[in-house]
């Protein structure tokens, strides 16, 4: 048990049974007891380890396809360079590094995070001194927008429903015995899910996050007004089907109800729900392992190893392995990128 548990169990008894997606909200971003309020939970001694953290030559490839995706679309300037969910800064960081050479291309950015932890935001300016932070996508400044997001949207609160013939049920966080227990609603039919209907039949899961729309919207609607582009790199598929949430701990499985506060929550990623957001032009969804490729990794990856031996070689090439190779990050992780209607489209990615 935890002090949030504590909480939400009384809460519970005092109100009924939440939603998942009220769940992870307090899970994740309570501000005294949630995961990210509390902790930095990247790398060998947090809970999980992204790719920035695996290799610099992740946030070397991402940079140079946005700075190209600049200049194509003229240089502006001022542009805004920003990362939604921004972890230690470390992509950042790789980004502006790789990119110093691009002529006019710092000259132009101003560094935006959208972050709201504070343990977070402290290590970020350490990585990026220069960079400004704001708490929301809607905050980010009406300008030319060059925006990544790696694991972000995974992280959103997500609602779980069950379909029972033209209805469906929702996945409820309740208490039973004193502890905390899913439960479900009982069935009734859907707007937002109306669609899915046709795709799904009698016991199928289907995953909805509420943020996710508002979020494409701002920032596609900043493209398209000032131009810019964004790179999307999240775990997920095409469209929503089966239960996915799944909580971490140390590396490892754990229970999601378990430790709330304590464990990292994620659920995979709505492609198709990105692409119906977007009010700008958006790529076909690409493996990550494929968009990588396309940019050059495998030459840059070598290019590396002609100037180290031993275990710093083994462990570099074991981190471009896991990177790109299908088995493991190369096919689970998926990109989409989204530019403006007059404008080329980002390195990398096609229509």
């Amino acid at each position: 048990m935890t002090a949030l548990a504590d909480l939400l169990i009384a809460r519970i008894a005092a109100t009924g049974p939440i939603t998942l997606a009220d769940y992870m909200a307090e899970a994740l971003m309570h501000p005294r007891h949630g995961y990210y309020a509390t902790r930095d939970p990247f790398g060998a001694a947090g809970d999980f380890v992204t790719a920035p953290e695996i290799s610099q030559m992740f946030g070397e490839m991402i940079g140079l396809a946005l700075a190209q995706a600049w200049r194509d679309q003229g240089a502006p300037n001022p542009v805004t360079l920003a990362e939604l969910g921004p972890g230690r800064g470390t992509l950042m960081a790789d980004i502006i590094r790789a990119t110093a050479a691009v002529p006019g291309f710092h000259d132009a950015v101003r560094v935006v995070f959208v972050e709201t932890s504070a343990t977070l935001r402290a290590a970020q300016a350490q990585a990026v001194p220069t960079a400004t932070h704001v708490d929301h996508a809607d905050a980010l400044p009406d300008a030319p927008l060059f925006l990544v997001a790696n694991e972000f949207f995974d992280a959103l609160p997500i609602r779980q429903f069950t379909r029972q013939g033209a209805g469906w049920s929702e996945t409820l966080v309740g208490v039973s015995d004193g502890a905390l227990v899913f439960g479900r609603s009982d069935s009734a039919p859907r707007r937002f899910l109306t669609g899915r209907i046709a795709d799904t039949q009698d016991g199928d899961i289907v995953e909805y996050c509420p943020a996710l729309p508002g979020i494409v919207a701002s920032l596609s609607g900043r493209i398209a007004a000032y131009g810019g582009a964004a790179v999307l790199i999240d775990y997920g598929d095409w469209v929503s089907l089966g239960d996915t949430l799944q909580a971490l701990k140390a590396h490892k499985p754990t229970h999601p109800l378990t430790t709330p506060g304590a464990v990292d929550l994620t659920a995979h990623v709505d492609f198709a729900a990105i692409a119906a957001a977007s009010t700008v032009p958006h790529s076909r969804v690409t493996t990550q392992g494929v968009f990588l490729e396309r940019l050059g990794i495998t030459a840059r990856a070598q290019a590396l190893a002609d100037r180290l031996t031993g275990p710093a070689l083994d462990r570099h090439i074991a981190a471009h392995r896991r990177l790109t190779h299908p088995a493991e990050m190369g096919d689970h992780f998926k990109v989409i990128g989204l530019w403006p209607d007059s404008a080329t489209p980002i390195p990398g990615l096609a229509p």
